[in-house]
């Protein structure tokens, strides 16, 4: 399997680990009253899968975008606000006058 494949893989595997514990920490500490209702309803589950897969989404591609993002050397790019080579002389600018 590709190395960048299997980094997909497994970052998206963390985000959606992540989100699994982030919905369960939202529904055990009843934020908002979704414990309520999750637990109240038939349907509750349903509420559940879909608040982890659209969690999960959102914590998968977080976490594939910073693992992306980390791999960079870190000597690489410029250093940006040390105007470095920048020598900026004011010079005397004649415009002409016309009369009307």
């Amino acid at each position: 399997m590709p190395k960048l494949i299997q980094l997909y893989i497994v970052n998206v595997a963390i985000g959606f680990a992540l989100a699994l514990a982030f919905v369960s920490a939202i529904v055990f500490f009843d934020v908002a009253g979704l414990r309520h209702l999750v637990t109240g309803t038939e349907m509750g589950w349903l509420a559940f899968a879909m608040m982890v897969m659209f969690n999960g989404v959102v914590f998968a591609s977080v976490q594939f975008a910073y693992a992306v993002m980390s791999m960079a050397a870190p000597g690489d790019g410029p250093k940006g606000g040390k105007k470095q080579g920048i020598t900026a002389q004011l010079a005397p600018v004649h415009v002409g006058a016309k009369k009307r």
